[in-house]
């Protein structure tokens, strides 16, 4: 496991421009590209049990359902690579400073795995993309929750006559 968001953070901006106002010129939080610090500690355990698989098998005319471990672990490895996944977007730095919303986030992975499956109905794939919005994965949900992601600035790197590299120093980004 990783650091949560591999070292994403945010800041909260002060509303510039009208383009740049919330309803009720709430602030935005822009969510920043990776930090020197990073955020501490690992990625939170999924919250949510393991999802049980079950096939239809016959038997004398008689139609019964088995568990599929095999199915189930396919399920369970892949819930846990997309959960990975979604602690390193940008988000991720907004959720690990309000842990009520990792259920939210929980809820999205299983869904999203539900919909990769031929058995999704349509209201799991429109399930899917509301808890898209409520977490902010969508542009819609960034708008609503009042995040932001900042653009990556690249520093660029100065050579210093005996051979060594120098960096310039940082630029501050928010003006008071």
């Amino acid at each position: 496991m990783t650091n949560h968001a591999q070292g994403w953070s945010s800041q909260q901006v002060r509303p510039g421009a009208r383009s740049d106002i919330w309803p009720l010129g709430k602030a935005w939080t822009q969510l920043l590209g990776p930090s020197e610090r990073g955020i501490p500690g690992r990625d939170p355990q999924l919250p949510l049990s393991k999802r049980v698989v079950h096939r239809w098998e016959f038997e004398d005319k008689r139609r019964f359902q088995v568990v599929d471990d095999e199915q189930s672990m396919i399920v369970a490895d892949r819930e846990a690579e997309l959960w990975e996944w979604a602690w390193r977007t940008p988000q991720a730095a907004a959720w690990a400073r309000e842990p009520w919303r990792w259920q939210t986030v929980a809820m999205w992975v299983r869904t999203f795995v539900v919909c990769e499956g031929d058995e999704a109905t349509a209201a799991d794939k429109g399930s899917v993309h509301r808890f898209a919005d409520q977490i902010g994965l969508t542009p819609a949900g960034l708008k609503e929750n009042g995040w932001a992601i900042a653009a990556a600035q690249i520093e660029p790197v100065t050579a210093v006559e005996d051979g060594v590299t120098e960096r310039p120093a940082p630029v501050r980004r928010l003006r008071a």
